[in-house]
């Protein structure tokens, strides 16, 4: 396992790979935001920006969801995977919202968890993005990239969540959020990574003992 010293020289790599720290999901309004990270469970966020590009268009707040009502509400969100759970934890949770917080998103992480349908993990992309609180979502891409670094050594995300934020430096938890998502995303990808550009190729355990065999040279002409 690698030292923290290193773990963190390696995130910097990352972050200056993808130095964004905004979702990539597309909303307007704090509900909104919570909204699309509920749809973007087991679902990409280009999916899920599909959809809401158009049911955004008349829900801003708790109220507009209960004044759509459960079957509009499935029929907008339909092409989404498991999306009758979905919708009947959306209606829940905007009744949640009204009842008890007055319709304000709440701003710690224990009251979030307490909403219909949203886990640790969705509540700290929430505080993350709303509250600029200092957590890191584990969803499956950070997951892989802590394994495939040598960060850690687990089987399932949730064991990971328990490990990575004692391993980052607490300066750099907020901006560590997203980069690692990113980096799982679009260059540490399950399937067909981009090992060959990887800055972090080196360092990379993965690599090292899978990749490197896989990779055939393209003979020179």
């Amino acid at each position: 396992m690698k030292t923290k010293k290193q773990i963190n020289q390696e995130l910097m790599v990352i972050h200056e790979l993808f130095p964004s720290n905004t979702t990539e999901l597309t909303r307007e309004t704090p509900f909104q935001l919570l909204i699309a990270v509920v749809l973007s469970a087991q679902s990409t966020d280009k999916q899920v920006n599909k959809i809401t590009s158009m049911l955004f268009q008349i829900i801003k707040n708790p109220q507009d969801i209960l004044e759509l009502g459960l079957d509009k509400l499935k029929d907008y969100i339909r092409s989404i995977g498991f999306f009758n759970n979905k919708a009947k934890n959306i209606l829940t949770l905007s009744e949640q919202l009204i009842n008890d917080y007055d319709g304000v998103i709440p701003s710690s992480l224990a009251e979030l968890v307490k909403l219909a349908g949203v886990g640790e993990k969705t509540a700290k992309v929430v505080m993350h993005q709303l509250y600029d609180w200092q957590y890191i979502a584990v969803d499956t891409h950070v997951h892989r990239v802590a394994n495939r670094l040598w960060w850690v050594d687990t089987k399932l995300p949730e064991q990971t969540s328990k490990l990575i934020e004692s391993l980052i430096y607490k300066d750099n938890i907020y901006l560590a959020h997203h980069a690692l998502i990113l980096f799982g995303r679009y260059k540490c990808k399950a399937v067909r990574p981009l090992c060959e550009t990887c800055p972090l190729q080196k360092n990379c355990i993965y690599f090292n003992t899978v990749m490197k065999f896989k990779i055939k040279k393209i003979p020179l002409k």
